[in-house]
């Protein structure tokens, strides 16, 4: 049954970490038995392939990094066909992992432009070497290091794979 379905899980990363994550989505999504493509989204690419989107992108300064914003919009129709989930990587604190955090508002807005199934915020990493003036403030500041959960992201990615596999003639709920 998974083979009916083509994920394709797409990431927009500065330094790694949401690259990472998508990376562990991929992973997992492939040991419940889809066909599952893990793919950077700058440039052009052909969604039409594929019959389920998974999409992220790493926060800097509340924005999503601008490859996976003219990602969806440029795909915006293709996206609208199949079910998509957007995640966010980002909050260099426990925040993440404590509660829920809704997507910020243009994620959100773009979130209903796709019809998004759902949005999930993941924490981040910030490790040293990484570019950019900020990341380079904060690691001074001693704000550096590694709040992903990876067990969290491996049950979201069980998550979307439970309702691929529901039924491929039923579309997932939206939440």
């Amino acid at each position: 049954m998974g083979a009916d379905h083509r994920v394709l899980v797409g990431y927009a990363s500065k330094n790694g970490s949401t690259a990472q994550i998508a990376e562990w989505i991929g992973a997992r999504l492939r040991e419940r038995g889809l066909e599952v493509e893990v793919r950077a989204v700058r440039g052009t690419l052909d969604c039409s392939y594929y019959t389920a989107v998974v999409l992220g992108s790493g926060l800097y300064e509340r924005r999503w990094l601008r490859d996976a914003v003219r990602f969806v919009r440029r795909h915006r129709h293709e996206l609208l066909r199949v079910p998509v989930w957007l995640f966010s990587s980002g909050p260099l604190d426990g925040a993440a992992g404590a509660r829920a955090i809704p997507p910020v508002e243009r994620v959100a807005r773009l979130a209903e432009r796709v019809d998004s199934a759902e949005h999930v915020t993941f924490g981040g990493r910030l490790a040293e070497g990484a570019g950019g003036l900020v990341a380079r403030q904060l690691l001074a500041q001693g704000k550096g290091g590694d709040f992903r959960d990876r067990d969290r992201i491996v049950r979201w990615a069980d998550h979307i794979a439970d309702e691929l596999l529901a039924g491929a003639d039923t579309p997932p709920a939206r939440v």
